[in-house]
């Protein structure tokens, strides 16, 4: 067999390359309050618990492969972006200490709980595809719970309502990018990638979910300061009784 000559690769790189972009897909990122809910601000007091957040690469088979490094990274970035966020989330927001014990057992199985109640929202309401009969309608009731047992996380006994974050990030590794291209010159679509992620609002007292604000293809690079704050911005877009940030002053220009 002949060797293909290098406008003959290029040709063929190109095609694929052309397979890969991306056609128009559904809305992939959505919000909603439940019905009564309003937050005024500077009346009440928000529980940030601390965000659950996973960052890996994607292997070339499509499995995620967690990545210590990154999630540390992602971690601090984080971290600090919510520290700059809080101050416009319009109410009192504090974190409290991280528990040890039991304690620590009981935020963890509501961390858990949050993400599943989460993603059942996405999949059950959020986007076509799965929605239950009930939810189908465009005026569906937003009506989910983590139930009452909640108020047992520490922290919330202080607290009006409770605000749980999740992050997952999925970088795909060179592997799974060159796969991406042979499957797509065989007529096969694979994706490289996966960035979602969760915000909810929960009522301290009795568990209802009151606002959540989901992201199937999430920008910003977590493991970059930059990004984190992208990835923060919009977690909390349309939070309920926000402030608006402050609009960049403009620049004077002098004729010349």
């Amino acid at each position: 067999m002949r060797r293909l000559s290098k406008t003959a690769l290029l040709a063929v790189m190109l095609t694929c390359a052309s397979m890969l972009t991306p056609s128009p897909v559904a809305a992939q990122e959505k919000s909603a309050t439940r019905t009564g809910f309003t937050l005024s601000p500077g009346a009440k007091t928000i529980l940030l618990v601390r965000p659950t957040i996973k960052v890996g690469a994607q292997s070339t088979g499509g499995m995620f492969e967690p990545n210590a490094d990154w999630t540390d990274q992602a971690r601090g970035n984080i971290a600090t972006a919510l520290g700059t966020a809080q101050g416009r989330l319009g109410n009192r927001v504090f974190v409290a200490d991280e528990p040890v014990g039991p304690a620590a057992a009981t935020l963890a199985d509501y961390r858990a709980l949050f993400s599943t109640v989460a993603d059942a929202v996405v999949t059950y309401q959020f986007f076509p595809g799965n929605r239950l009969p009930t939810k189908k309608r465009k005026d569906a009731p937003f009506l989910w719970t983590l139930g009452p047992g909640i108020r047992a996380i520490p922290g919330a006994a202080d607290a009006d309502y409770i605000l749980f974050l999740e992050t997952e990030d999925h970088f795909g590794s060179t592997g799974r990018k060159v796969a991406q291209i042979f499957a797509a010159a065989a007529g096969v679509g694979i994706t490289s990638g996966l960035h979602k992620g969760f915000a909810g609002l929960v009522d301290a007292r009795t568990g209802d979910l009151l606002w959540l604000n989901a992201d199937r293809q999430m920008g910003g690079d977590v493991r970059e300061e930059d990004g984190a704050a992208r990835r923060v911005a919009q977690f909390l877009e349309d939070f309920p009784g926000s402030i608006p940030a402050a609009p960049k002053p403009a620049v004077a220009t002098v004729a010349r």
